[in-house]
């Protein structure tokens, strides 16, 4: 499941059980990225809240198929298979639309974001691409871009915050070893409207 020990539903205890049973999905599963945790609850604790508030809550206004776009994107560019895979069946989940979605997947991969993205939105995949492989050479040129294309600087807060997570999220995958589900990927904290339930469904 990982290159490092992990700790599972039925060994849990204490802290870790009681995270565990706050994050769990249908039949009490954990997702491999969270269980990788286990061996420090705390940070486990603070990969939830983080994760919940940058992605899974109300007082975003960035769209959350576009913020999830946004981390299909990035997991790509990391070539973290295990994200590409959650978050890209999240995103479908969303916009309700398959055709849409493989379109949406494929101009991803062929570097072709124009075909399924106005140029508005395109500005932020182009930050999200530098900020990912190119974070030494971004500037304030970058935020003045997704400013001309109307964006608010509360609108690109939550754009960071997205591209870092994704970073933050892709690096603790790869830098694990952390493997991917065979079943019931792409579940996530839906409740958007309550920041503590951490449940995914």
């Amino acid at each position: 499941m990982a290159w490092i020990k992990t700790i599972s539903v039925e060994n849990a205890t204490g802290k870790l059980k009681q995270i565990y049973r706050r994050i769990a999905g249908p039949k009490g599963k954990i997702d491999h990225i969270l269980m990788s945790h286990s061996l420090r609850p705390h940070t486990l604790d603070g990969h939830m809240r983080l994760y919940k508030n940058v992605l899974h809550h109300n007082a975003n206004q960035i769209e959350k198929s576009m913020l999830e776009a946004l981390g299909v994107y990035v997991s790509m560019l990391n070539q973290c298979h295990y994200c590409v895979e959650h978050h890209y069946l999240g995103f479908k989940r969303l916009i309700n639309d398959d055709a849409l979605a493989e379109r949406t997947r494929s101009a991803m991969e062929n570097s072709k974001l124009d075909d399924v993205y106005d140029s508005r939105q395109v500005t932020l995949f182009h930050y999200a691409k530098k900020l990912t492989l190119k974070l030494q050479d971004i500037c304030e040129d970058d935020v003045i871009e997704m400013k001309r294309a109307g964006y608010d600087d509360g609108e690109i807060l939550e754009v960071n915050q997205v591209i870092a997570y994704f970073n933050y999220a892709n690096r603790t995958v790869l830098g694990l070893g952390v493997e991917l589900e065979t079943d019931n990927i792409g579940l996530s904290p839906n409740d958007n409207d309550d920041e503590e339930n951490w449940g995914h469904s």
